[in-house]
């Protein structure tokens, strides 16, 4: 059966191109206007993935995020945004974006997103993650409980605590933070990451790795306690507790 897509653009041009280029692609779509129509849709379909336009009137794309996720709704949602700013792109993640595409966007870009968006909805199973883990590097139990670095993951719930304190992370993030778990120890490259979470190396260009790393580490740090993602400079990343 295709894969659904609900389209918030108020840009009809946008919107009908988008639409009709995802309908040749394969997928069910259904395009709104407005955050408000947006919604309403997503609380009578529950569609696959939201492709969301970040600027619209009255009810926003960042609004329409807040309160899926409010909600306890965990569907992937890409946003549409025509702002560039680091701040800009944090405050999307911080609303319970997953990913993000900036305009003018090529579409062949938003399939790329949209597929590994949609591949990441399959449930995690053991190893499906991450490089060989090295000798002594954390693993995961029946119960799909991984440790490493004082931080503790429970794949099935999809949840995760650092000591006490359970963080509040988007799929993305989620996803990003238990392949580093997974390899705890181990420098991974920035294309190792792009494939591994995104299914797509987006190229030296592209400011998205560094965004999602920095925007995970305002989660995990913890006042005189010790960074856990180190910066591996012209290599990647990786976790450790110094």
């Amino acid at each position: 059966m295709s894969q659904t897509v609900l389209l918030a653009e108020d840009d009809r041009a946008i919107r009908h191109a988008l639409e009709r280029a995802l309908t040749l692609e394969g997928y069910r779509v259904t395009a709104v206007a407005d955050g408000v129509e947006a919604l309403a849709q997503a609380h009578r379909t529950a569609p696959d993935v939201l492709l969301l336009d970040v600027m619209m009137p009255g009810i926003d794309g960042l609004q329409v995020c807040r309160v899926l996720r409010a909600e306890g709704d965990r569907t992937p949602i890409l946003m549409l945004t025509a702002l560039v700013e680091t701040a800009d792109r944090i405050a999307g993640l911080d609303a319970g974006a997953d990913d993000y595409v900036v305009k003018p966007f090529d579409v062949e870009e938003v399939f790329a997103r949209l597929r590994a968006l949609l591949r990441r909805t399959t449930p995690v199973t053991a190893g499906s993650a991450g490089a060989e883990p090295a000798k002594g590097s954390p693993q995961v139990s029946d119960r799909q409980l991984l440790e490493a670095a004082g931080l503790r993951m429970d794949l099935q719930a999809r949840r995760a605590w650092r000591g006490g304190r359970e963080l509040e992370l988007t799929r993305t993030e989620f996803e990003l933070l238990e392949l580093l778990v997974r390899n705890a120890g181990i420098v991974l490259d920035h294309s190792t990451i792009y494939d591994r979470i995104w299914g797509y190396d987006f190229g030296p260009g592209s400011k998205n790795l560094a965004v999602y790393v920095g925007y995970l580490r305002r989660k995990l740090d913890e006042p005189g306690a010790p960074q856990l993602i180190h910066t591996v400079r012209g290599v990647g990343y990786v976790l450790r507790e110094d």
